[in-house]
């Protein structure tokens, strides 16, 4: 059993100060009046680990979304049949500025303002510079919408979120909004417990990790928070060790197929999904917490 002095210096948040003045420094230059793209349909926000206060001592690029709001996609495979005729008579047109348009933009845009940027499949790399500017990732996105009902502009129901469109895969929809706010009401409804015990988990990770006791990159921070996300409130509290205990005894024992994100839009353990977490990586994370923690 790991030490209750450890578990609380695991615990504690890793320093903000620097990855947010990179944040506001990167947000700024992404709204400038100089930018290509049409500012009154683009806003900036962040995600991930800092956004959502689970950031630990290690954690290095700061996640931030560039999204097109002048346009979006959706999907509409839940409405019934009425309400998909009521969307398809007023649907709108042909849109004139799109996702491509808005990537192939702000791409260039990004490689311009900055040196070495490096495109990768989801996201642009953003190397850390000598001012003091950490490494960040920018997400290029659009608007996206999962329809429940509707009836008209006046009258529909919808959860929003963003998608993107890797090179050669097909959309990815994610709903980062959702994920951060419902992690906070679960952090309050579980008395402040949920965000440190995230940090515990990360920091376990990151050790076992470093001690090649785990292959690095099968436990990203998103798919821990939502695993921890799935725990019952009542399972939370005490010392960090009991709360440790009752976290992972329940996780282990639950339904797997059952666990959902904690945007609860996506499952979070199935294979072949690019939003959710593979059995292979969760079953492999689970058995070397299990053996680290015993050892």
């Amino acid at each position: 059993m790991i030490a209750e002095s450890q578990l609380d210096i695991w615990a504690s948040q890793g320093p903000t100060s620097q990855f947010t003045d990179t944040y506001n420094r990167i947000r700024g230059n992404l709204l400038d009046s100089g930018a290509p793209y049409p500012l009154a349909d683009t806003e900036v926000f962040l995600q991930g680990s800092y956004k959502n206060d689970s950031n630990v001592y290690g954690d290095s690029d700061v996640d931030i979304v560039l999204c097109h709001t002048g346009a979006f996609y959706k999907d509409l495979s839940r409405l019934s049949p009425e309400d998909r005729r009521a969307y398809d008579a007023v649907a709108g047109g042909t849109v004139t500025y799109g996702y491509t348009d808005f990537k192939r933009d702000a791409t260039a845009y990004v490689t311009r303002l900055y040196n070495n940027v490096n495109a990768g499949k989801k996201a642009l790399y953003i190397p850390g510079g000598n001012s003091g500017r950490r490494n960040a990732d920018v997400l290029i996105a659009s608007r996206f919408r999962r329809y429940y009902e509707f009836k008209s502009w006046q009258t529909q129901r919808y959860d929003e979120g963003v998608c993107f469109f890797p090179p050669g895969d097909p959309m990815i929809e994610n709903f980062p909004k959702l994920h951060s706010d419902n992690c906070t009401t679960k952090h309050q409804s579980t008395k402040s417990y949920f965000k440190p015990m995230v940090r515990i988990f990360k920091n376990m990770r990151n050790t076992m990790t470093g001690k090649g006791l785990l292959q690095g990159g099968g436990a990203p921070s998103y798919f821990i928070e939502g695993m921890l996300y799935n725990v019952p409130d009542d399972q939370f509290g005490g010392t960090y060790q009991q709360t440790w205990i009752n976290c992972f005894n329940h996780i282990v024992t639950a339904d797997r197929d059952k666990l959902v994100c904690a945007n609860h839009m996506h499952w979070l353990v199935r294979d072949s999904s690019p939003t959710c977490w593979s059995v292979a990586n969760f079953n492999s994370f689970t058995a070397a917490l299990k053996k680290y923690w015993e050892s």
